[in-house]
């Protein structure tokens, strides 16, 4: 036996040949076909041709390498390899064309292939009449890329791919594997190097500590029609939304601490949220991660919701639960930086691929993650591409975008020296907004009613402009501002609050800025930052009396609100991922008190179209009295569409009873006591006005007509004329 000097077959046995194909497969030899085929350790392989052999094949080399010249033209063969472990039937993987058209390569380099996730990664289909998967990957700078999976031993060597023209994508089609299929891809760098990476368009993965990607199509059966015609005729900015966040893993627990599956979590989610009033539910990344303490915000996978809780069906179901109970579901979605680990997009093909190679501009030094090259159209596809998909193949209301400070400042938390200025000198990364427009202009584009939500904590202007007006085009930004003044106020005790009035009301100032929604989220309840209930001041009523004030006043403020699990049961602890949240203080008459506080917030606010429909309308709010510090009283009306619906707010967020308090009213008659955070129901006082107050002729606070009230101890009114 010789060793073949064709230099192809020589690349080909060394793991280098780009094209396996030119050698592998069938080939016309004068009036017959040669068959060539690379199988290491078999002893033996037969050619079948229909029910009959047609030949055995010749060993052309130690390593596996058989070949065997036939008579006439060979198209439909299977191949009879025999192993010591035993023999299998199949068919060639090398005798089918590539499944990646030239289409889908031109769109991928130009980066503008909206839906690229329909061509790379592992795809099952019918490909030339024959069951299997094709797979894709980009991997511009390898010298070779080989498929390795539980189908192969995972031996790379018998499944070489080939690389499409100038694409950078790498391509093979291999009969007869079908969902549950484990796969890697092996790749040989430009330094010789040996990686092995999970596919980056992988839609299934293994359970961490598992690293695998799986291949994976959905058998699920939508039944949320109903839901998405609505949600799809609705306009977000004049509807109801009040959110609750949440983190899958830690939301509730078995009660030997085990996490709850998708489809344990659904029915019990979608109750919690019709009982509580919530309209939609936000939850924490879903996405496949490595690492639970990062909480899903350091993504390895942009197609696989996390395999911990069960399969992408399992999520599909959670959704269509949540749907067909009439709750909307929005998704963190992280572009803004991704992990370093070995087997994932780091230097996924040797080079700085899908990040930037110099650390200045590659790496964030809070987090220890690598920062996207939004610059380069593949990278750009990719992310969107993600986007596209968890919306479309997970039937998503929204997509809430994480870090997006860290995305559009150079310097985000750099020292000077350890940032690179864009081509004019500045701090901005042009590419970064560049991209974060694309992306907020093809969701709108594709899909108008849904909502992308920006976690963006400076005054970059125009958040939630669209793209066209000069914005970034997001339909909603959180309000850091007013979270953080928000929280300081109400952190003080109630004898310092005169001194820091203006803390409460800043926030109006800007309050038409953008389109804005109130967080309480998750990162206010960690780190040593205490929970909600815990940042209150004074003893156990007052700090119960001050959490049910600040839920009060927050679900009364123009935008729109998000409360993170449990902080609805005044949860005495900071958040912890590992342990559900203590379910068992509702045992206790104050914690159930706020509890049901926030279900009747949610239930009114839901009844009263004056705090929802003008929320980004300066027309739909106004003053009653802003200026009374010496009090720590605040007062403002919130208006309906043509001022049908009016309803004051009063605050007063100390501790004393003020009976005979003169509130400037603008119609005269009957305004009813909607809400009093001090009720008895709630564990307060019960202080308060006999579920009216009557308004009379005598000009108030600017306003033609006033009502005496009185205001509850550390107590908000709602009062609806």
């Amino acid at each position: 036996m010789k060793s073949p000097k064709n230099p192809d077959i020589e690349l080909l046995l060394a793991g280098e040949l780009r094209d396996p194909h030119r050698v592998l497969g069938a080939h016309p030899a004068g009036k017959g076909t040669r068959i060539t085929t690379f199988k290491p350790g078999a002893q033996s392989v037969r050619l079948l041709v229909g029910d009959k052999e047609a030949a055995t094949l010749d060993r052309l080399h130690p390593s596996g390498l058989f070949e065997k010249v036939v008579d006439g033209t060979v198209k439909d063969y299977r191949l009879e390899v025999t192993y010591e472990s035993g023999t299998s039937v199949e068919r060639d993987p090398y005798s089918f064309r590539p499944t990646v058209g030239d289409m889908d390569l031109h769109f991928a380099g130009e980066g503008l292939h909206r839906r690229l996730y329909r061509a790379m990664g592992a795809q099952i289909r019918r490909h030339q009449n024959v069951e299997g998967v094709g797979f894709a990957v980009w991997a511009p700078n390898a010298r070779s890329v080989r498929l390795v999976g539980d189908f192969n031993a995972w031996d790379g060597r018998r499944h070489p791919m080939r690389a499409l023209g100038s694409s950078g994508i790498w391509e093979l089609f291999v009969p007869g594997l079908s969902t549950g299929t484990l796969y890697k891809f092996e790749i040989l760098t430009a330094q010789g190097h040996l990686v092995v990476k999970t596919d980056p368009f992988a839609f299934g993965t293994e359970a961490p500590p598992g690293t695998a990607s799986i291949v994976y199509a959905s058998q699920y059966r939508w039944g949320d029609e109903e839901w998405v015609s609505r949600r799809d005729s609705a306009n977000p900015y004049t509807s109801p939304m009040s959110v609750y966040e949440l983190h899958l893993g830690s939301w509730r627990r078995t009660g030997d601490g085990e996490r709850l599956s998708y489809a344990e979590i659904g029915p019990l989610l979608a109750d919690y949220c019709t009982e509580m009033g919530f309209t939609h539910v936000q939850l924490m990344p879903v996405a496949e991660h490595p690492y639970g303490g990062s909480w899903g915000y350091q993504v390895s996978h942009y197609f696989a919701p996390t395999a911990r809780y069960g399969t992408p069906d399992d999520f599909r179901g959670l959704v269509d639960t949540l749907h067909q109970a009439g709750i909307g579901i929005i998704v963190d979605w992280v572009p803004a930086h991704f992990p370093k680990d070995s087997w994932g997009l780091a230097r996924f093909d040797g080079s700085a691929l899908y990040e930037h190679d110099d650390p200045r501009k590659g790496e964030h030094p809070d987090w220890g993650t690598l920062v996207f090259n939004f610059g380069r159209n593949e990278v750009r596809n990719f992310l969107i591409s993600s986007a596209l998909y968890w919306i479309e193949e997970f039937h998503l209301d929204g997509l809430r975008v994480d870090a997006v400070a860290s995305m559009i400042y150079l310097d985000y938390s750099r020292k000077e020296g350890e940032w690179v200025p864009n081509v004019h000198g500045g701090r901005e990364n042009l590419e970064a907004i560049d991209f974060l427009k694309q992306f907020n202009a093809t969701v709108y584009d594709e899909h108008p009613g849904l909502v992308t939500v920006a976690e963006e904590s400076t005054a970059w202007p125009g958040v939630s402009k669209p793209v066209h007006a000069g914005g970034l085009g997001f339909g909603f930004k959180w309000n850091m501002g007013w979270m953080h003044d928000t929280l300081e106020f109400f952190t003080k005790d109630p004898i310092y609050r005169s001194h820091h009035h203006g803390e409460l009301t800043f926030s109006f100032v800007y309050a038409w800025g953008e389109n804005y929604v109130l967080p309480l989220s998750h990162d206010e309840v960690v780190h040593g930052k205490r929970s909600l209930l815990g940042r209150m001041p004074g003893d156990t009523w007052q700090r119960l009396a001050n959490l049910r004030s600040l839920f009060g006043y927050m679900w009364a403020h123009p935008g729109k609100q998000l409360l993170f699990m449990g902080g609805e049961i005044a949860q005495e602890a900071e958040w912890n991922h590992e342990q559900s949240i203590d379910w068992h203080l509702l045992a206790d008459a104050g914690h159930a008190g706020v509890q049901r506080l926030v279900a009747d917030l949610n239930k009114i606010y839901l009844e009263v179209p004056a705090l929802w429909q003008r929320d980004f309308s300066p027309d739909g709010f106004s003053w009653i009295d802003a200026n009374d510090a010496e009090n720590s009283v605040l007062s403002f009306l919130r208006r309906s569409d043509d001022d049908v619906q009016q309803l004051a707010c009063i605050c007063n967020l100390t501790p004393m009873v003020r009976s005979g308090y003169r509130i400037g009213l603008p119609t005269k008659g009957t305004w009813r006591e909607l809400l009093n955070s001090d009720a008895e129901a709630y564990g307060g006082s019960g202080v308060g006005n006999p579920g009216r107050v009557e308004a009379e002729a005598f000009p108030w606070h600017g306003y033609d007509y006033s009502a005496v009230v009185t205001l509850p101890p550390l107590g908000v009114l709602w009062l609806l004329g």
